[in-house]
C-alpha cells in the first residue's frame, strides 16, 4: 500500500530558474530584486501598507515584539491554542503572556474572554487566524480601541484569506505571515511582517536591517548608514525570496486547487459529522476558506489517538496538534488563569488529515473510507 503522506511541497517549476538568475547576477544576500518583487506583490495584491520578508514567521512575530517597544512589565493576551512561536516572540522580551481561551464554534481566540483579561499592564492582543479562518476581528479592534491596545495578527496560516473582504494581515498595526513548508506558499521556511501602522513603517526598516539606518542609505535618504536602533538579522536571502516569488507567481492556480481539496474532504466527510461521530469547525459567514488545511474534531482524546494510529497502520499519515500552551512544561509553573475548557477540547480533538496540491481524489477517498471504518467501528 502506497504511503499518503501529511505534506509534499508543490514546485511551480520556476525555482530552479529564479534561483539561478540569482546566483548569475551574483546577488545572493537579502534585500536584493526578489526580496522587492515578493514585497511588492503582497502590498500590491493585498494594499498592506509596508511589507518585509523575513527568514521565519516567527522572526517576523519578533519583529512585532521589538516594534511595539515591549517590556518586561508589560502583558500582552494570546490564545493558547497555537503554535509556541506565537508566544516565544514575546517571551523573549521577557513579558507576561495572558493565555485566552478558544470560541466553542473554532479555535480562533474568543473575543468575549479578552475583555475581562486585559489590566493596566495591557499593552497588545495577538490573534491567531487558524487554518487561515478569520478571527471576528470587529470586536477585536472595538475592543483594542476602547483600551488602547495594539492588535497583532498571526497570519502563520491565512495567505489569501478575508475578513469582510478585506485582506487577513490588514486590519491589526501589525501582521505576521509564514512560508514554511507546510503552507499554501512556500519558500522551505521563511516569512514576512506586514506593518499597517505609518508611526512602525520606518523603524521596522532599521529593525529588519540589525538596527542600521542601511535601508535609508541605499534609497539615497542618508549619505552613510549607522547604528541606530536594536535590531537583528531578520532579511532572508535572495536565494530564498527568489523562490518563493516562483510559487507566489501561480498563487491562483494552487489557492484554486487547494480549494478543490478541502471541498471533496467537506463533501466526503460531512455525512460522519451528522451522525455525530466527529465534530467539524465552523467557518464564520464573515471569513473566507483559503484552503490552507482540513481538520476534524474527535469526541476526546482516546478517539483522536485511536484514529491516528489506525490511519498510520493504513499507511496514512495524519497529524494531531497544538499542546495547549498554558499547559505546557515551560508556562505551567507560570500560568496563575482559568481554566480554558474550548482550547482543550481542540487540544485533545483535533487530527490534520494530508493536505498538498498534488493529492488526488483518490487518495481522499481512501482516506475518508480509512476514517469511517474506524469511527463507525469504535
Amino acid at each position: 500500500m502506497k504511503l499518503i503522506g501529511f505534506n509534499k511541497p508543490y514546485l511551480t517549476g520556476k525555482e530552479l530558474e529564479y534561483i539561478t538568475d540569482t546566483v548569475a547576477q551574483k546577488k545572493l544576500s537579502g534585500n536584493g530584486k526578489y526580496t522587492q518583487l515578493c514585497q511588492q506583490f503582497f502590498e500590491e495584491k493585498y494594499d498592506f501598507k509596508k511589507c518585509l520578508l523575513t527568514t521565519s514567521c516567527t522572526d517576523a512575530l519578533e519583529m512585532c515584539a521589538l516594534l511595539l517597544n515591549i517590556q518586561p512589565d508589560d502583558e500582552v493576551i494570546m490564545p493558547s491554542f497555537t503554535f509556541v512561536s506565537t508566544a516565544n516572540a514575546f517571551i523573549l522580551r521577557g513579558v507576561n503572556v495572558i493565555f485566552c481561551d478558544s470560541n466553542s464554534e473554532n479555535p480562533n481566540i474568543d473575543p468575549k474572554q479578552i475583555e475581562k483579561l486585559i489590566t493596566p499592564k495591557t499593552k497588545a492582543i495577538v490573534v491567531v487566524h487558524y487554518a487561515g479562518v478569520a478571527c471576528d476581528m470587529d470586536s477585536v479592534m472595538a475592543i483594542a480601541s476602547r483600551h488602547n491596545l495594539f492588535v497583532v495578527e498571526d497570519a502563520a496560516q491565512a495567505i489569501d484569506s478575508y475578513y469582510k473582504g478585506r485582506p487577513l494581515g490588514s486590519i491589526g498595526h501589525l501582521a505576521a505571515f509564514s512560508f514554511h513548508e507546510t503552507k499554501n506558499i512556500s519558500s522551505g521556511e521563511g516569512g514576512m511582517i506586514v506593518v499597517n501602522d505609518d508611526q512602525f513603517v520606518e523603524r521596522a526598516e532599521i529593525i529588519w536591517e540589525k538596527g542600521t539606518n542601511r535601508t535609508a542609505f541605499f534609497k539615497g535618504q542618508v549619505d552613510k548608514y549607522n547604528w541606530v536602533d536594536i535590531g537583528s538579522s531578520y532579511l532572508p536571502s535572495e536565494i530564498m525570496a527568489a523562490f518563493l516569488y516562483a510559487q507566489l507567481e501561480r498563487l491562483e492556480d494552487i489557492q484554486s486547487r487547494r480549494k478543490e481539496i478541502y471541498d471533496l474532504y467537506f463533501k466526503l466527510v460531512k455525512p460522519l459529522e451528522e451522525k455525530r461521530c466527529i465534530m467539524l469547525s465552523d467557518i464564520p459567514t464573515y471569513a473566507t476558506n483559503n484552503g490552507h488545511m482540513f481538520y476534524i474534531v474527535c469526541k476526546n482524546i482516546e478517539q483522536r489517538d485511536g484514529l491516528i494510529n489506525y490511519l498510520k497502520e493504513q499507511q496514512i499519515n495524519a497529524v494531531f496538534h497544538y499542546l495547549p500552551l498554558h499547559k505546557s512544561p515551560f508556562y505551567s509553573g507560570k500560568y496563575q488563569g482559568e481554566e480554558l475548557p474550548n482550547c482543550n477540547v481542540y487540544a485533545d480533538g483535533i487530527i490534520r488529515l494530508p493536505f498538498y496540491f498534488e493529492l488526488t481524489p483518490e487518495e481522499q477517498i481512501q482516506i475518508i473510507d480509512c476514517i469511517n471504518s474506524f469511527v463507525l467501528h469504535h
